[in-house]
Formats: C-alpha cells, structure tokens, sequence
C-alpha cells in the first residue's frame, strides 16, 4: 500500500496540475496491483472529486471560469453518468474500456500540450452538440469510473471554445461533478463499498498531491510542461496495461 500510495501522490500532483483528477490513472495502477475490480471504479471516482474539488475552488476564485460554457455538457453527462455507473461490466470489457481510454486521452494530451499556451479566435459551440458531447463522455465516465474532464478538455481546445484557464476550470468542474454522479450510480450495485475503507491511505495520498500540484499549476510551471509530462504519464501507464492484458 506504500508504494500504490506514492504513485497516487505523483499522480495526483501532474493531473491536478493540469486541471484534471487521475481517475484513469488511479483506475490502472489499481488493476496492475490486483485489487478487485468491482471496487476500482469507487475509488477512483472518490480521488477525483477529493482532487479537483481543491482546484475548482482556486480556479472559481481566480475569476477563471465560464458557467455559460460548461452548463449543455453537464446536462447531457450527468444523468448519463450516473447511468454508467450502475451498469455491470465484467472485468475482460472493463480493462479494455480503460486501456482504450488511456490510450486515446495520452494522446489527446500529447498532440494538445501547444494549446495551452497559444492565442485562440473564441468559437461558440452549438448548444446540442455540446450536450451530445456531455452525454458520450457522462456514459463512459461513469461506466468505466472517471470524471471525463481529460476527454473534454481537448475538445474544447480543439473547438475554441473558451481561453486556456477557463477551459482548465471547465474540464475540473466537469470532473467534480460526473464523478459526483458516477458515485452515486455506483453506490447502487452490491458489495461496491466492501473493503473500501482499507483503501484511506491512497485518499489521503492524493488530497496532499492535489494541492501540491495546484501550487506548481499557479506557482512554478506552465500548463504546457505540466500537461506534456501528463500525457507521457498516462502513455507510459497505458502501456504497461496493455502488457498486463494482452501479453
């Protein structure tokens, strides 16, 4: 439990850095230490909200947030999320579902780091497309146990939909709130809260490295350094997944 704890600090300080929670993270490294399954997706979701709930609040306070721009996503992702969340996968489908999701949000990171830096033309996005997009990222967000923020937050640089810092503070509280709804989904199958209070040490693991990587997000680095070393974090996680499935 030392050293899964570790790990969940690391990743906690690089993904809250970044505006996002770890969920997916949290969920492999989980898998690669054998924990049961059933409770994976619990315990991440609970390490998302105690993550980006921190940075929510700076970012709000910061002044660096759009309401408008965030509220079609919510509409169509939370009751999608909480859906997911009660649905039953077994464990094969499960480890593909998140070694895909690694795999593509490593990517979306990797290929995106320049934006969070460059001068964008702001875009409105249709009002529908955004609740399609909420309700897609809402549905595997709870299915799988993350918060969806590290899908969002590409598409929404891709699309030009806010400034950099407002964009961070949407796919936070896009996280706070789906894995908020995604808990609850989950809260509704058998046996999910068993043993879940042997787990404390990785809680309070990643509340410390919340707020670290929070400091380093406002104080040290750029977002474009923080979210390079980020995807190379989840490719490098991905990976290592992929071996535990397929070789």
């Amino acid at each position: 439990m030392i050293i899964l704890s570790i790990l969940f600090f690391i990743t906690a300080i690089l993904y809250s850095s970044v505006g996002f929670g770890g969920g997916s993270t949290y969920l492999a490294l989980l898998l690669i230490w054998d924990i049961p399954y059933y409770i994976l997706p619990v315990i991440a979701l609970f390490c998302n909200i105690i993550v980006v709930t921190g940075n929510s609040i700076n970012y709000i306070i910061a002044g660096n947030h759009n309401f408008k721009l965030i509220v079609p996503f919510l509409i169509g992702s939370i009751p999608l999320a909480f859906f997911g969340g009660t649905l039953e996968i077994n464990k094969e489908i499960f480890e593909i579902l998140l070694f895909i999701v690694l795999t593509i949000a490593g990517f979306l990171l990797l290929v995106n780091n320049k934006s969070y830096e460059k001068e964008i033309i702001i875009k409105d996005i249709n009002f529908l497309i955004s609740v399609l997009i909420g309700s897609v990222l809402g549905l595997i967000s709870g299915l799988v146990g993350i918060g969806g923020g590290i899908f969002l937050s590409p598409i929404l640089f891709l699309l030009n939909a806010d400034k950099p810092k407002n964009i961070v503070t949407t796919a936070s509280l896009f996280i706070l709130i789906n894995s908020i709804s995604g808990i609850f989904g989950q809260l509704t199958k058998e046996n999910v809260l068993n043993e879940f209070y042997l787990y404390w040490p990785l809680f309070f693991a990643v509340l410390a490295g919340g707020l670290l990587g929070n400091f380093l997000n406002l104080k040290i680095f750029s977002n474009r350094v923080l979210a390079l070393i980020t995807s190379i974090l989840v490719i490098f996680v991905a990976i290592r997944m992929g071996f535990k499935i397929f070789a």
